[in-house]
């Protein structure tokens, strides 16, 4: 961005709260952006007045707010709204062909939170196909010919082509981390079920997380201040975490190059005196992704079977293969692989403390956006932590061959402050801060 306009989450709500930085500039400078990236990235929802409504939602908000002191957090901030989020004043089509009355719905505790914090709705943004593998129009705004991610695809290329600060998204395999490293931003899931799913269109109610995407560490952990059940500052912002590796198949699953980039990274970090422990982990890679792949099949059965029955033929065709594999999968046979979930976090938490260790770390993709649209990506690389419910961060660390990479960390249950203490520490070492396109650091 300009000068005058901060790229930093933090510095842009600091500006526009003290009003340093005016809603004419920044709305300015956004419209100017939109118009610039919008046409080729498309990941944004049309809104044909999109720009006049903000300014009138930013006046309103100012005459409101009048006193810079008592400006809340978030204050006119625009956030980007993953469309199975419900939003008063906006249809949710979570990117299918159901007819939209049959999707309505209250609109979502965390686009109320946030405008309670003084967020503007940006808009909506794109998403695959009820936030399965179906996958939209959006590309990757360093590579239009290569995919974005997803299934938060639009949240993912809004933030990464800078066209807004913050937007939300979810997770159910891989759907935050994996399209934060091939946009080159920064993806935030939080332990699961600490930002509260409701009025967001599930997809699988066990394994749904809601998430973020900003351009900084920071900006993402002011955004999680406001939408975490329960947030407290953390008491070890200045220790140095202990950096586990999970050797053997799981990382195996990583392309030569993804995997040869995540070596450079933990070659950085133990240079700058950062304690890194290996050990294999995830032995059972594949009977986890089997026990997870098996609930998301069945929970869609479930949660789609009304509006499959009456509109199975506007479905993508991956999505109802998936709607027709779980309709074969048994409740008791569900019960079974749920109760798998919390034996995995269960025996990463122990290993964490018998290994002595704060913080796994790893590849937040196997390698950088793959190229064509027609696939999202493979989420193996998030997926046992998605299943654990884990807290993950996703930081920029980096690139190959100019396209982004990212590196993944993961913290205990309900670590999620720590997380990002921890994790601001190697955002600077790593000078992960996100670039803007064809700008500078």
């Amino acid at each position: 961005m300009t000068r005058d306009v901060p790229e930093s989450l933090g510095e842009l709500v600091s500006a526009l709260r003290s009003g340093e930085l005016s809603f004419e500039t920044y709305f300015d400078r956004l419209e100017a952006l939109v118009a610039e990236h919008e046409p080729q990235v498309l990941a944004l929802l049309p809104e044909a007045e999109r720009f006049s409504r903000l300014r009138r939602d930013a006046k309103r908000l100012e005459e409101r707010f009048p006193e810079p002191e008592n400006r809340p957090l978030l204050f006119g901030v625009p956030a980007g709204i993953k469309d199975i989020f419900h939003v008063d004043g906006f249809v949710t089509r979570a990117g299918s062909r159901v007819p939209a009355e049959e999707l309505a719905g209250l609109q979502a505790a965390s686009v109320t939170a946030l405008e309670e914090a003084g967020a503007l709705v940006f808009g909506k943004t794109v998403t695959t196909e009820f936030a399965y593998f179906g996958p939209g129009p959006t590309r990757n705004p360093h590579d239009e010919s290569r995919t974005p991610g997803g299934s938060s695809s639009g949240s993912a290329a809004a933030v990464g082509a800078r066209m807004c600060p913050i937007a939300l998204g979810t997770q159910t395999i891989g759907s935050v981390s994996r399209p934060a490293s091939f946009c080159g931003v920064v993806g935030f899931k939080p332990s699961y079920d600490r930002i509260s799913r409701d009025g967001v269109i599930p997809l699988s109610p066990s394994l749904d997380h809601i998430g973020l995407f900003t351009t900084d560490c920071a900006g993402a952990r002011l955004a999680a201040s406001v939408l975490c059940t329960g947030w407290r500052d953390s008491e070890r912002a200045m220790e140095r975490p202990v950096l586990g590796v999970p050797e053997g198949p799981y990382l195996e699953r990583a392309e030569a190059a993804g995997r040869d980039h995540f070596e450079a990274v933990i070659g950085t970090l133990a240079t700058a005196g950062y304690e890194v422990r290996r050990f294999d982990a995830f032995g059972d890679i594949a009977e986890i992704e089997d026990r997870h792949c098996r609930i998301v099949a069945a929970e869609a059965a479930r949660i789609h079977g009304t509006w499959y029955a009456s509109h199975g033929e506007t479905y993508h065709s991956k999505t109802a293969e998936l709607i027709e594999r779980g309709m074969e999968i048994t409740d008791a046979e569900l019960a079974i692989d749920r109760a798998g979930r919390e034996e995995l976090r269960s025996a990463l938490v122990a290993s964490m403390r018998a290994e002595r260790i704060d913080l796994w770390i790893s590849p937040a993709a196997p390698g950088v956006a793959p190229e064509g649209l027609d696939s999202t990506g493979n989420p193996v690389m998030n997926l046992p932590w998605s299943h654990a419910g884990l807290p993950t961060l996703a930081l920029p660390a980096g690139t190959i061959d100019g396209l982004p990479m990212g590196l993944q960390l993961a913290a205990g249950w309900w670590e999620d402050e720590a997380l990002f203490s921890w994790g601001a520490q190697l955002e600077h070492l790593l000078g992960a801060r996100g670039k803007s396109l064809g700008g500078e650091e």
